[in-house]
């Protein structure tokens, strides 16, 4: 059983997650820089929690399911120094945002390699991770952007990341619904 057909559903709670979060982002776009790093830092703590549940739901089943959960601890870490530090965290959040991008977008795309035989849609995968990866580039690029346009970029880019996950997600359900449980499953 894969770590991504058999935990759907936490894709898809993590593509609303984000896709909410970049609602916010654009009809608040007057929001405090200080009042995004903590939005912002919910959504690392919600999207890291949930991503360490997938990869501890398929230890020991999976080999690379301690990615995933690395993945988790890092966002919830991020998160929550986010709360600790919100004026340290503002004048830092870029790097952290673009670092994290970069890592879940190769851990995206690693994994979909490992899905291409088995499921179709994998692409959808892959374009989240190279979405991912060129939005954390960018914000390394450009460190000095201003707040509405890092509002805006980090909007546009949890609107993007979180509908290709939510069809992902919508996708590894109809897969998985097809193999009958009874059935073992391809590690």
């Amino acid at each position: 059983m894969t770590v991504l057909t058999h935990n759907w559903w936490a894709l898809a709670i993590r593509g609303l997650a984000a896709i909410i979060f970049g609602i916010l982002a654009f009809v608040w776009p007057a929001i405090t820089l200080t009042a995004l790093v903590l939005l912002f830092g919910a959504y690392m703590v919600t999207d890291g929690i949930f991503a360490m549940i997938a990869g501890a739901n398929v230890a020991g089943r999976e080999k690379k399911w301690w990615l995933l959960f690395l993945s988790g601890i890092l966002g919830v870490i991020a998160g929550v120094l986010t709360f600790i530090f919100p004026g340290l965290a503002a004048l830092y959040l870029i790097y952290v945002i673009a670092f994290w991008a970069v890592f879940t977008g190769a851990l995206g795309i690693d994994s979909a390699i490992r899905l291409r035989k088995e499921i179709q849609g994998e692409w959808l995968l892959v374009l989240s991770g190279i979405v991912s990866i060129l939005f954390g580039v960018v914000m390394l690029l450009f460190p000095a952007a201003g707040a509405l346009a890092l509002i805006w970029w980090i909007g546009a880019y949890a609107l993007v990341f979180g509908v290709l996950l939510l069809v992902l997600a919508f996708k590894l359900r109809s897969w998985d619904r097809k193999v009958p449980h009874g059935e073992p499953r391809i590690a």
